[in-house]
C-alpha cells in the first residue's frame, strides 16, 4: 500500500525570478529543503528490497511502477547515523541528473516531510565555508524562514548517480577482497 502525496504545483508553473519553492523536511531534527522542481512525488516508506554488498546509506531498492529505483538514507549519505523507521518515514522521488545529461529516479528517505514552502533569492545566503554537519559541495545555499536557517540541498550533488555508482562499485571491490583474504 503506498500513500502518494501529490504536490501543490502544477507542471511548468511559472515562477518569478525571486522567489522558488522547496520542499521542507527532516532529517535528526534539522531542517533541510530541496527545489521542488527536483522532486516528482513522496510515497510512504516500505517494500523495500536490500541490495547485498551497497554502502551503508544505499538502503536498498523500490519497484515504482516498474520501474527499479535506489533509495538512499539521506542521515547516512551527511556521515550520520542510520535512520530509525518510524510512522513518518516516508521517501521522496527525485529526479537526480548525471553528467551525462541522463536521468535516473533515486529515493531518499526521510524522518517527516514538513512543507513546501517559498523563500525568495533574497532569503537564501551562500553556504558557510566551514562548520557544517554536511559536505559544502551539497549545498546550495542556507534559506532564512521565520527566523530559523534551512539547509538547501543542491539535489544533482546529494544525489551524484556518477558518485554514487563509484562508491557502489568500490563497497563491492572491498567486500569481494575481503571475501577472498
Amino acid at each position: 500500500m503506498t500513500e502518494k502525496h501529490n504536490l501543490p504545483v502544477a507542471a511548468g508553473a511559472v515562477m518569478s525570478d525571486e522567489e522558488q519553492q522547496y520542499l521542507t523536511f527532516l532529517l535528526s531534527g534539522e531542517m533541510f529543503a530541496i527545489a521542488i522542481m527536483n522532486i516528482k512525488e513522496i510515497i510512504e516508506y516500505g517494500n523495500l528490497t536490500e541490495v547485498p554488498m551497497m554502502p551503508e546509506f544505499i538502503r536498498g531498492v523500490i519497484n515504482l511502477r516498474g520501474s527499479v529505483v535506489p533509495v538512499i538514507d539521506l542521515s547516512a549519505r551527511f556521515g550520520r547515523r542510520v535512520t530509525e523507521i518510524s510512522r513518518r518515514t516516508c521517501i521522496v522521488i527525485i529526479e537526480a541528473e548525471a553528467n551525462d545529461g541522463s536521468k535516473q529516479d533515486i529515493g531518499v528517505m526521510v524522518d517527516s516531510v514538513s512543507e513546501v514552502l517559498e523563500i525568495p533569492r533574497s532569503e537564501i545566503e551562500p553556504p558557510p565555508a566551514f562548520g557544517a554537519k554536511i559536505r559544502v559541495d551539497f549545498m546550495r545555499g542556507m534559506g532564512k524562514v521565520a527566523g530559523e536557517f534551512v539547509i538547501i540541498l543542491n539535489a544533482n550533488k546529494v544525489l551524484s548517480v556518477d558518485e554514487l555508482s563509484m562508491l557502489g562499485q568500490a563497497t563491492s571491490v572491498s567486500s569481494t577482497e575481503q571475501a577472498e583474504a
